[in-house]
């Protein structure tokens, strides 16, 4: 084998740095956007943030008169005599020196806030288990079963299993106690009774049961809703026919007993639930003027990003110093960003434009408008790959009239119509939900009068289809929705 030097032209592709930094920048989220910004901020002096010219001047007009508010402060301690006229607004103590307390100390300048936020469920009832007289070993029971509760403040755990906790305590203190079953029912029973009513409680029968117990005899219908739960098999699978034979209440009685159930709460722990709120902030608003649909960027979130005139005038072409050569790095790297930031917006604007376009009747109707829309419809439109359109809608929420939405929901898949054409899955559970919502209670529509109903309206769909959209809807199937009373 002979080896030889030569050249050799070929194509390939590479992704430049700058264009892996444009596609990473495009499936960032607004708050992820601003997490970069600020990095790259902190990182490139050559890089920064226009900020209100408006609220700069404020800001400089306060410090003036901060200024010069100190000064005047300053001349009145100064003084050698008490002033006749103190300064407007001002205490005693701002003026004059006074005797200096414990709480003056350089420890106590910065007190963090010892309020606390809402207590949780445990510490609720465990506020109210202390002040219960209990001796130490009910009371250790107690710190059990309140430790065994669950976010909906029902018992997590048998009864034996508390007794083993309990024992193995008493072991560990050295002490040489037997705990019975019966002792634990006892404290459990003091417990169920506390705020909420029916804490601790082993299912739902039980937690019901203890709320109705608690209510005053002279309560309507209660004895009548006792009955009822102790047939909750029957209630539960609304076998209201069996209900009224075994328990001897006629309807009336039956309706007036359910609807005192169903004022009680089903989970006493549900209002300790510590739920976060996820605020979403969109990134494109549209809005509609002059009958026209108008899509515009939030201007809240848009970053204004420039180049630092003051480092920027630093750099001398002729200098190849290491300074000098670090600042134009520093500049093409700011120049880069701020161009990949800008090609995002227009790229986001762009496909945004595209589907509001497409969804004009979602935002007219609703749901039941919606267009079957896939990302292809959408990357052919705009001259784009689907990828870069599905990076593009990730994470990216749209502000309508009708509410917030991401991006990726106005996408969704299609069924075939009677006509020949075709129709959203979306907009087809909104019919199906409109439908359920719209029937007798008495009679419940079925998953087949619900396809011929569509079918009458000219979409084709199947049975087991209808069921599909519906169970995804979270909502029960026509036996479990009837209603007899």
């Amino acid at each position: 084998m002979k080896l030889s030097v030569g050249l050799k032209v070929a194509n390939s592709l590479s992704l430049t740095p700058q264009l892996q930094q444009a596609i990473r920048l495009l499936q960032l989220s607004s708050l992820e956007l601003e997490q970069e910004i600020q990095i790259q901020l902190d990182s490139n002096p050559l890089l920064e943030k226009v900020e209100d010219e408006n609220h700069d001047n404020i800001e400089s007009l306060d410090e003036i008169k901060k200024e010069q508010q100190e000064y005047e402060l300053s001349e009145s301690l100064n003084a050698d005599h008490l002033p006749d006229e103190l300064p407007v607004d001002t205490d005693w103590d701002d003026i004059y020196t006074h005797q200096s307390t414990a709480m003056e100390r350089p420890e106590f300048d910065d007190r963090e806030d010892n309020r606390h936020a809402d207590a949780s469920l445990k510490e609720h009832m465990l506020g109210q288990v202390n002040l219960l007289h209990f001796s130490p070993v009910d009371k250790l029971i107690a710190y059990c079963i309140v430790d065994a509760l669950d976010e909906k403040g029902f018992l997590d755990a048998d009864v034996e299993e508390i007794v083993s906790s309990v024992q193995h305590l008493l072991q560990q203190m050295d002490y040489e106690i037997e705990v019975e079953t019966d002792e634990v029912l006892v404290v459990l029973k003091h417990i169920q009774r506390l705020e909420p009513i029916g804490i601790g409680s082993r299912n739902l029968a039980e937690c019901l049961f203890i709320q109705i117990d608690a209510l005053p005899n002279q309560t309507l219908f209660k004895k009548e809703a006792l009955m009822l739960l102790k047939h909750y098999e029957l209630l539960v699978s609304n076998d209201l026919n069996k209900l009224i034979k075994q328990t001897g209440l006629d309807a009336e009685q039956l309706k007036s007993a359910v609807d005192l159930l169903k004022t009680l709460k089903p989970y006493p722990g549900a209002e300790f639930e510590q739920k976060e709120s996820d605020y979403q902030i969109p990134d494109v608003v549209v809005s509609k003027k002059s009958e026209h649909w108008h899509v515009q960027l939030n201007p809240d979130i848009l970053p204004k990003l420039r180049i630092n005139s003051f480092y920027s005038g630093m750099i001398k072409r002729a200098d190849q110093s290491d300074d000098n050569q670090y600042l134009r790095n520093q500049m093409l790297e700011a120049k880069n960003f701020i161009k990949s930031v800008d090609e995002r917006h227009k790229t986001l604007l762009k496909v945004a434009t595209c589907i509001v376009q497409h969804q004009r009747e979602f935002l007219e109707i609703g749901a039941e408008g919606m267009k079957p829309l896939v990302l292809r419809d959408v990357a052919e439109e705009v001259e784009l790959h689907e990828s870069t359109v599905s990076r593009v809608t990730t994470n990216k929420f749209l502000l309508t009239p009708r509410g917030l939405f991401e991006l990726k929901y106005f996408f969704s898949s299609h069924v075939g119509t009677t006509a020949g054409g075709e129709a959203s899955s979306t907009a087809i559970r909104a019919k199906i939900k409109k439908l359920i919502s719209d029937e007798n209670p008495r009679k419940p529509l079925s998953d087949n009068v619900i396809a011929n109903l569509l079918k009458d309206d000219g979409i084709e769909v199947a049975r087991r289809t209808v069921a599909k959209y519906r169970e995804s809807l979270h909502i029960p199937s026509s036996s479990d929705r009837k209603v007899l009373i």
